[in-house]
């Protein structure tokens, strides 16, 4: 069975600043730069590959503006379009995650994929980007009936799903009431919280989810997603916490 991303969805078009004239606010080269950006974004948060329809719909642009910015995108490896012609995110874009919080994806890599094959669910680690909880990276265990695909790129806003709990729960008292958000109440105890989520992003995925405190680096959280009711969430949050206790050693 495959299942989507507890975190994927198509957002709708980005809302530009727009000027006097009616176009988006600043350069003609920002505003190409802005858009093109969009289209990966798009592309990162899609359960699938994108028909240039669709892109065109989710992005509010033309579809002569779309194929200006595939051809540049393309010549760069940043996207593909298959035989089909409809569009994903492409190869180029691997050598450039890689730079992307190196050190932390290195500590905790070898802790998810232990983490995914203990629980047969996957186990992935998010990060505080503005006002959204971002993937960064993902293991799926390595047999598992029904594993849920969380890709690395996806995102969904702070106030929903439990690892946007966790974060939130890392934040102060001052951040969070310049954000308007409330301080959520997590499960467990004061030495080991933990948040769960179901039907909050995605119909039918739950998640369950441990915040990560990492100094000098953005709020994370570790989590796992799956698709069972019948989850024992505080067994799951104990194997969670044990594995970001690992991660915060492997970063000492």
């Amino acid at each position: 069975m495959s299942a989507t991303s507890e975190s994927a969805s198509v957002r709708p078009a980005a809302s530009a600043v727009r000027g006097p004239s009616g176009g988006s606010g600043g350069s003609a080269g920002s505003q190409t730069l802005s858009r093109g950006i969009r289209v990966m974004e798009v592309l990162a948060e899609a359960p699938g590959p994108l028909s240039i329809a669709e892109l065109s719909e989710a992005l509010g642009l033309h579809r002569s503006i779309v194929y200006r910015l595939l051809r540049t995108l393309e010549e760069h490896g940043l996207v593909v379009r298959d035989a089909a012609g409809a569009v994903h995110l492409g190869p180029g874009l691997a050598a450039l995650a890689r730079s992307v919080s190196r050190d932390l994806q290195s500590a905790a890599l070898p802790e998810l994929t232990t983490l995914a094959n203990e629980l047969g669910m996957t186990a992935f680690l998010t990060v505080l980007d503005d006002s959204d909880v971002t993937t960064l990276v993902s293991v799926e265990p390595r047999s598992a009936g029904a594993a849920v695909a969380q890709r690395p790129g996806s995102r969904h806003a702070l106030d929903v799903g439990a690892p946007g709990a966790a974060i939130r729960w890392l934040l102060g008292s001052d951040e969070l009431e310049r954000r308007g958000l409330p301080r959520p109440a997590l499960e467990g105890s004061a030495a080991a919280p933990y948040a769960t989520s179901r039907d909050q992003v995605i119909p039918g995925l739950s998640s369950v989810a441990v915040p990560l405190h990492l100094p000098g680096l953005a709020p994370a959280a570790l989590a796992v997603v799956h698709v069972s009711p019948q989850a024992e969430p505080g067994g799951i949050a104990a194997a969670l916490h044990r594995a970001a206790a690992a991660v915060q050693a492997n970063l000492a």
